[in-house]
């Protein structure tokens, strides 16, 4: 019977548990190897050793702050008695809330999906969305906020919506302060924050960036409240760490080098599937992890979740396509019914940490720093420009039943003809796609009352036959923003937004929440089509007919390929 080593070119390459297919079959496609010259560098011993030179000059005063998630699963059993005493003392409050944004909601998403555990991730500005985690089980909540800097707008209007929601709901505000633990980095605004409303504080490991936190205090403070037993990641991950300052039984080094010699010959595109082996959502950390660490300075790894192997998207020219999941049995087929290029499999504690690594090993490669975002504070500016000084008025393009289109060509598109319907002006965004090209859907809207806009992606997908990727706004501005702005300028842009029909305020604030998203999405469509890219934005009227109207346009596209 063949293996599942025999099945990926290039074998497998394993440690504590943990399993890379496929590696050296993607390094030996390249016309030199690119992790024997990782190795002439010495890189992996001097990773292991938090060597903060390894990305150049210009990089090395942000990495030498940034390198403590190489052992910050050392340094995280230090909280482990102050998670437990959480618990007892929060012991009446079942109903754990995260307000946070990238990866400081991503990694516990991906922690409590997997091991089964109930969180509300509140990671949107949404009205209807945060409405409803308001009315649910108030009495019964505590909310986590988590910051880094302590100043993510998001964050910080959740914090405010909940302290006023338990005031109206007849708790005092040294009751409503007990409702609330803090995550967040020593001095930070909101270190002095939570003092003043009485609130628990979990200080996090501050030189560990947020995309690289999924082991600091970040991912197991919600984690834990929740229920999850997580010394069992911090083990995992430690009985990992002690094969990364090797060159040979390494999975990182495997990983990163086929990430770099992948996209410096021509597989910028990485599709990430899982393979239904246990590991819930994992996709969606990777993306943000590697998007906003590798995508600036004009190049970058652009991930692409897909939902499942038969989905459509997974594979291209230009695509690594990766599955990942829990152990693998001996002789297991690695992939889960389809055959990827690598293949990583693992316990989660593990995969966490492979994944910095390899993405900072890549970063190596392509020649980047991995752990700035240069580009992430622009859309910010432009909401803050906006919310002082009110959005722009616009008239739209063409409407289309239940929605209205906002036509915006691309540099090469100027002069072609307005779009005055849904079908064409579809058309004209996909026709801007080259054979390099590929398609971000962005979606302001709920998540979870809105969830049939995601189909549009597979849709897209097959429609175009090219990488499409899709992100809920805000959320994705924390993730694959940053490659939209500073990586390769191959994209072309769909945005949805949606009619708000109840509004909710932002207490203490001169905007609502339905305002405020609405100068997220019109801040970053300025930043996109300041770069000559073309965007079209479709305001649903109505979101459910939008949504339906959205949706049999897309498939008239594919229909019309296929015919």
């Amino acid at each position: 019977m063949s293996t599942g080593q025999d099945l990926l070119d290039g074998g497998c390459e394993g440690a504590a548990g943990l399993a890379v297919y496929g590696a050296d079959g993607v390094d030996a496609a390249a016309p030199t190897s690119t992790r024997a010259a990782l190795v002439a560098k010495d890189v992996p011993a001097r990773l292991a050793r938090k060597d903060a030179t390894l990305w150049g000059p210009e990089a090395q005063a942000e990495a030498a702050i940034r390198l403590g998630w190489v052992d910050t699963f050392r340094r995280s059993r230090e909280l482990l008695p102050q998670l437990a005493q959480l618990r007892a003392e929060l012991g009446d409050l079942d109903h754990v809330v995260l307000a946070g944004m990238g990866g400081s909601s991503l990694a516990p998403e991906v922690i409590t999906r997997t091991l089964g555990r109930p969180l509300t991730v509140l990671d949107t500005t949404d009205p209807g969305q945060v409405r409803a985690a308001l009315r649910d089980r108030l009495e019964r909540t505590v909310v986590v906020v988590a910051s880094k800097s302590g100043s993510t707008v998001e964050t910080d209007s959740h914090r405010r919506a909940y302290w006023q929601a338990f005031l109206d709901a007849g708790l005092s505000e040294a009751e409503a302060g007990r409702r609330f633990v803090i995550v967040t980095d020593p001095g930070s605004p909101l270190a002095k924050t939570a003092e003043e409303m009485g609130a628990f504080v979990v200080l996090a490991d501050p030189d560990v960036g947020g995309r690289y936190s999924a082991l600091t205090a970040f991912g197991l403070v919600p984690s834990a409240l929740a229920g999850v037993e997580v010394a069992e990641l911090l083990d995992q991950a430690e009985a990992l760490a002690a094969s990364l300052g090797g060159t040979r039984d390494n999975p990182g080094l495997a990983l990163g080098a086929a990430l770099g010699a992948a996209a410096t010959t021509g597989r910028d595109k990485l599709a990430l599937v899982s393979d239904g082996t246990g590991i819930d959502g994992l996709g969606d950390w990777i993306e943000q992890l590697i998007a906003e660490s590798t995508g600036k300075s004009g190049v970058g790894i652009l991930p692409v979740v897909v939902e499942a192997p038969d989905s459509p998207g997974a594979t291209g020219p230009d695509v690594l396509t990766v599955t990942y999941g829990g152990g693998l049995p001996a002789g297991a087929i690695p992939g889960g019914g389809i055959r990827p290029q690598l293949a990583v499999n693992g316990p989660l504690g593990a995969q966490f940490l492979v994944w910095e690594y390899a993405t900072a090993v890549a970063g190596v490669v392509l020649g980047i720093d991995p752990f700035n975002q240069p580009n992430v504070t622009e859309s910010k500016e432009n909401t803050n420009r906006l919310l002082s000084g009110g959005l722009p008025v616009e008239s739209p393009t063409f409407v289309d039943g239940a929605v209205e289109g906002y036509w915006s060509p691309g540099a090469g598109q100027r002069g072609a003809p307005t779009p005055a319907n849904l079908a064409e002006a579809l058309r004209l965004l996909v026709d801007g796609l080259d054979g390099t090209g590929y398609l971000a859907v962005m979606a302001y809207l709920d998540r979870f009352a809105d969830a049939r806009a995601a189909q549009v992606r597979p849709e897209l997908a097959a429609a175009t036959g090219r990488p499409v990727t899709f992100g809920w706004g805000p959320r994705f501005l924390h993730s694959t923003g940053q490659y939209h702005k500073g990586g390769p300028q191959l994209g072309s842009f769909l945005q949805i937004t949606g009619a708000v029909s109840e509004d909710l305020p932002v207490p203490g604030k001169p905007y609502t929440f339905g305002e405020l998203q609405a100068a997220q999405a019109a801040g970053d469509r300025q930043a996109l089509a300041e770069r000559g890219r073309p965007v079209l934005r479709l305001h649903l009227t109505d979101r459910a007919a939008g949504v339906t109207r959205l949706l049999d346009a897309v498939r008239g596209l594919r229909d019309l390929k296929e015919g």
